[in-house]
């Protein structure tokens, strides 16, 4: 079971989320750290709103786009 932590960024679709995960990789000939983001659609039964961080897991495909479920708001 895969968990990642990211931030809401819209919740305007039913029970679904969209997340954005911020990760950091060094650059493989400068060694610098790089920002690298991801967007998520993830299924929410918790009523997250914009802004707030979240833990969520990776789960058997739900539709199309939504492999991710929210499982806890770290904070609003």
């Amino acid at each position: 079971m895969k968990a990642t932590v990211g931030k809401i960024l819209s919740n305007k679709m039913k029970q679904t989320v969209v997340v954005e995960v911020v990760r950091f990789k060094a650059h493989p000939l400068y060694h610098k750290r790089v920002r690298k983001t991801s967007k998520f659609h993830a299924h929410d039964e918790l009523g997250a709103k914009p802004g707030d961080d979240v833990k969520m897991v990776q789960i058997p495909p739900m539709s199309k786009t939504k492999t991710w479920k929210i499982i806890e708001i770290i904070k609003k």
